[in-house]
């Protein structure tokens, strides 16, 4: 299935990882928002977390199709997800978000935390007040 991936963190535009994994493997990049989930501040990256009530804030990408594999592949490694793998640091899961343009619900792969890193962050994390990684730094 080639979804669009949402993200919250180093990935969105002005971040340093944006231009290192997305820039010229996107044809569109929207703001959106995922509901169902918190953030917590990670080392210098931040981890969404699935709880209700939360929305987190981000960009949906949509990869160029010639380049969707390459850019999956490289995405799960910067992620350092492995399905399956319980030293995961996150999942990529499916999950619907809404795009802030026009409110249209798109279904995108989401790396939220692994759950062993969930219920660590959940115990004893700093949450980002409001679901959106850049406006921490305000």
């Amino acid at each position: 299935m080639r979804l669009p991936f949402f993200v919250y963190g180093t990935l969105r535009p002005g971040e340093p990882n944006h231009d290192l994994f997305l820039r010229g493997r996107t044809s569109a990049e929207e703001p959106g928002r995922l509901s169902g989930a918190v953030l917590y501040d990670g080392p210098g990256y931040p981890y969404a977390v699935e709880e209700r009530g939360g929305a987190v804030s981000g960009e949906l990408v949509t990869a160029l199709p010639h380049a969707y594999d390459e850019l999956l592949a490289a995405l799960d490694r910067l992620e350092e997800y492995v399905p399956g793998d319980p030293r995961s640091l996150y999942e990529r899961v499916e999950r619907e978000v809404v795009r802030d343009t026009d409110g249209a619900a798109v279904r995108a792969w989401v790396y939220v935390a692994a759950p062993a890193v969930a219920a660590r962050l959940r115990a004893r994390g700093k949450l980002i007040e409001g679901g959106d990684w850049r406006a921490r730094r305000r």
